[in-house]
C-alpha cells in the first residue's frame, strides 16, 4: 500500500512538471520566434523576408543595417533617447528616494494622507491621464514655461508617472531599517538630512539599483508622452522615431526590421547587466518586509 501511494504522488509530481515545462516552453517559443524573425529579418532583403522567414541569413545581408548606422537621423534619435533616459532616470530616483524617507522615517501631521494620494496616483496609468497632463502643458507653456514640443516636458510627465511606484517600492525598504540605526545617528548629532544621505541612501543601495533600472527600460521605451508632447523631428526619441520610419519605409520590412533591432540593442545589454539589480533589489525588499 505504502509502494502505491509513493509511485502515485511520483506520478503526479511528475506529470506536473511535464505540464510545468511544456507551459515554459511554449511561452519561450512565443516570445522568442518574433525576435529571431527580427534578427534575421534585418540580415535578409525583403523577398527574403516574405519567401524564407525562419532561415537563417545565408549570405547576410548588411545593406540595411549599414544605411541605417550611417543615418545621422537615427543618431540623433538615440541622443534624445540617451538625454531623456539619464535625466528622467536621476530625477525619479531621487525625488523617489527623499518622499520615501520623509513617508518612512519622519513623522508630521498629514503623512498617511500624502502617502495614500501617491497610492491612489498607482491607478491612474499615463494611458489614462494623458489628455488633461497635456492640457495642463500647454497652460504651462502659454505662461512660458515652454513645455510642449520640449524634452523638458518629456521629461518632467516621466518623472512625474514614475514616482508613485516607486515610492510604495523604495518605502518599503527605508521602513525596514532598524530605528536603532536613527536613533545613534541622531545620538551622534545627525540632522534628518545627513541620516538620509550618510546611512541610509547607502543602506537601501539595492532598492535604488533595481528602482532605477526599471525607469530606465519604461523611460528608454516610452511612445505615447513623445508622441503627445513633441512635435518637431529633431526631438523626437527611438520609439516615437521608429513608429514614423515604419509608417515612410512600411514597404520595407528587411529596412525596418534592422531599424528595431538597432534601436533594441541598448535595451537588451542594459537588460543583461542589470537583471540581477532589479531581481536582487525587489527580492530583498519583500524579505525584509
Amino acid at each position: 500500500m505504502k509502494r502505491i501511494i509513493i509511485s502515485s504522488h511520483s506520478t503526479r509530481k511528475a506529470i506536473t512538471k511535464f505540464f510545468q515545462y511544456l507551459v515554459l516552453a511554449i511561452a519561450t517559443i512565443l516570445i522568442f520566434v518574433p525576435i529571431v524573425i527580427l534578427l534575421f529579418g534585418s540580415l535578409k532583403t525583403t523577398g527574403q523576408m516574405y519567401s524564407e522567414p525562419y532561415t537563417i541569413p545565408n549570405p547576410p545581408h548588411w545593406d540595411n543595417i549599414i544605411s541605417i548606422i550611417t543615418s545621422p537621423t537615427f543618431w540623433n534619435l538615440m541622443k534624445n533617447s540617451i538625454f531623456v533616459t539619464i535625466i528622467t532616470t536621476t530625477g525619479a530616483v531621487m525625488i523617489s528616494a527623499m518622499v520615501s524617507f520623509v513617508l518612512a522615517r519622519l513623522r508630521f501631521r498629514g503623512k498617511n494622507f500624502v502617502f495614500n494620494l501617491f497610492t491612489i496616483g498607482m491607478m491612474f496609468p499615463i494611458n489614462v491621464a494623458i489628455l488633461p497632463v497635456y492640457l495642463v502643458l500647454i497652460q504651462l507653456d502659454k505662461l512660458g514655461f515652454n513645455l510642449v514640443d520640449s524634452l523638458t516636458g518629456v521629461i518632467m510627465v516621466q518623472i512625474a508617472f514614475q514616482l508613485s511606484g516607486n515610492i510604495m517600492i523604495l518605502s518599503s525598504f527605508f521602513t525596514s531599517v532598524p530605528t536603532e540605526i536613527q536613533d545613534s545617528a541622531y545620538i551622534d548629532g545627525c540632522s534628518n538630512i545627513d541620516f538620509f544621505w550618510r546611512i541610509m541612501l547607502p543602506l537601501v543601495k539595492p532598492a535604488l539599483a533595481a528602482v532605477a533600472s526599471l525607469i530606465i527600460i519604461a523611460s528608454w521605451n516610452d511612445l505615447l508622452v513623445p508622441l503627445i508632447v513633441l512635435n518637431s523631428n529633431e526631438l523626437w526619441t527611438l520609439p516615437l522615431g521608429t513608429m514614423q520610419f515604419q509608417g515612410q519605409w512600411s514597404q520595407d520590412l528587411a529596412l525596418i526590421s534592422a531599424f528595431v533591432t538597432l534601436s533594441a540593442i541598448p535595451t537588451v545589454i542594459f537588460y543583461f547587466f542589470a537583471e540581477k539589480q532589479i531581481v536582487s533589489g525587489i527580492t530583498a525588499g519583500s524579505v525584509k518586509g
